[in-house]
């Protein structure tokens, strides 16, 4: 594995390997973009997410669809934000709207992905950031929802990236903030939620996880290189499946690295270089 040390980069505890040209951080934003084809429509907060997305635009997808829930709609980010009202998020936009036209977008239906982070995550992809602990008497709090719950109840997908550690990774969450399969199959729709959308990836520090079509609940589809299974399941406090076929994660390339610290987060804000 080689040399590695520890630092804190926007609430990620990151290895850096001296084998690697890139960190935990670079890996998990490099491969998150690679879900967003050309021409879809996300849904995006800041950090890892954000830059995900602004990665996909610089690189396989300049017509990817970008929506603040501020209201800034199909910007061409010229820098990484640091809030959804910032004035970057209208750069260049189709439209500087409001939170309602950004969420009746996606109540309409025409939002492809909605793309979070999260303090807590269960089997079935739901997700908190609101508290830790009991709700009246929390040992942590957080922002809460913001657009998270209306994002992931109506855009069609929900894309997460997170740190991977037990922590994270619970049997349970301390609070239900976004809906992901809730308790299982029909569950969504049963509580009035579209047929048919729900978590669709899970990009950590290790690997990334699937849901599966019948049970709804996590499974590893790919392993970072030199991860094991193993170590995945050692960091997840639930029961993880795992795809009949689990491949090793393709690395970030030097073209994605080179427009990530030079173009998308020169300042190092997410990726801490």
């Amino acid at each position: 594995m080689g040399k590695s040390g520890w630092r804190s980069c926007e609430g990620w505890k990151v290895r850096v390997q001296v084998m690697s040209d890139y960190n935990e951080v670079e890996m998990a934003i490099c491969v998150a973009s690679r879900l967003l084809e050309d021409g879809a429509t996300v849904g995006v907060g800041t950090g890892a997410p954000c830059a995900a997305a602004m990665l996909a635009q610089k690189t396989h997808a300049p017509g990817l669809l970008v929506a603040f829930e501020a209201g800034g709609l199909a910007p061409m980010l010229p820098a990484m934000p640091i809030s959804v009202g910032d004035s970057r998020t209208t750069h260049r936009a189709l439209m500087a709207t409001s939170m309602c036209d950004i969420m009746e977008a996606c109540q309409r239906g025409v939002m492809d992905y909605a793309f979070l982070g999260g303090a807590q995550i269960d089997a079935y992809g739901n997700l908190n950031s609101t508290v830790i602990g009991d709700y009246k008497k929390p040992r942590v709090r957080f922002p809460g929802s913001g657009g998270a719950n209306d994002f992931a109840s109506f855009c069609w997908r929900t894309l997460i990236i997170t740190q991977h550690d037990r922590r994270r990774f619970v049997e349970e969450v301390d609070f239900l903030t976004t809906p992901g399969y809730l308790t299982g199959p029909g569950a969504r729709e049963a509580a009035g939620l579209p047929e048919g959308g729900g978590p669709y990836r899970v990009i950590t520090d290790l690997g990334v996880m699937r849901f599966d079509e019948d049970t709804c609940r996590m499974q590893v589809e790919s392993l970072h290189p030199g991860v094991t299974f193993e170590q995945v399941q050692e960091n997840t406090g639930f029961d993880l499946g795992q795809v009949a076929d689990v491949v090793e994660t393709v690395p970030p390339t030097e073209e994605e690295l080179c427009i990530l610290r030079d173009e998308v987060d020169p300042d190092g804000l997410i990726i801490g270089r």
